[in-house]
């Protein structure tokens, strides 16, 4: 459940940018956002310093998308966010008695500390993989920001909205902002399918590691 609700504004970013094009679709992913920090705190009245760190990261990118006309800075986000998270828990090695995914599983779950350590780390690199895969997406697979670029120089626009090519533009130029277009869409399907698929088959391969190793507790073992 917890994912699902993690994964909303992906959710409603894509449905957004299906019917209204990316500016529409990031600013109700902020506001979304918004509205998930302030509900934790109206319920436990505390916020996760993970929650807040995402929540600016959200407002200060989506907020150059918007403000500059710019796509890319959102596209951005996801990577830095991943790389936050790949920084935390690998860093949660050497400081504290325990590590971050011990800290949040650890009252549910008993485990050898040498397993603790191995699905830290293994949440660190997955977290790093996530980051790095996105630019790879948005640069190479996609080849939105080469398409991006290749229109602003041909028409002197540094603002764009793909939403109005048809509007806007005629023969070549139409035809690079169709391309564009396009090429931007694949990175918002791989935001929302990729990154929840692959999410989801990690947290599967995780349920399986464990499966293996935990531990009964000493009650259980005593009976």
């Amino acid at each position: 459940m917890q994912l699902l609700i993690d994964f909303l504004p992906v959710l409603l970013f894509f449905i957004a940018y299906k019917f209204a094009g990316i500016y529409v679709a990031t600013g109700i992913a902020i506001a979304v956002s918004v509205v998930q920090v302030s509900w934790n705190w109206w319920r436990h009245r505390r916020v996760e310093t993970l929650q807040l760190a995402t929540l600016g990261l959200i407002v200060v990118f989506g907020g150059l998308t918007l403000a500059l006309h710019d796509p890319i800075f959102v596209m951005w986000k996801p990577t830095l966010i991943n790389g936050l998270f790949a920084v935390v828990f690998f860093g949660s090695h050497w400081f504290g008695e325990r590590n971050l995914i011990e800290r949040m599983m650890g009252h549910n779950v008993t485990l050898p500390p040498l397993i603790w350590s191995r699905l830290n780390f293994s949440w660190a690199a997955f977290f790093a993989f996530l980051g790095v895969i996105n630019l790879f997406v948005v640069y190479v697979w996609s080849g939105f920001f080469t398409a991006q670029q290749t229109l602003i120089a041909e028409s002197g626009q540094t603002a764009l909205d793909l939403t109005t090519c048809a509007a806007t533009y005629t023969d070549r130029l139409l035809a690079l902002c169709e391309d564009a277009q396009a090429r931007e869409a694949v990175w918002v399907n791989f935001k929302l399918f990729g990154m929840m698929g692959l999410t989801v088959l990690f947290v599967i391969a995780q349920a399986f590691y464990l499966a293996r190793h935990v531990q009964e507790p000493a009650s259980a073992e005593a009976d």
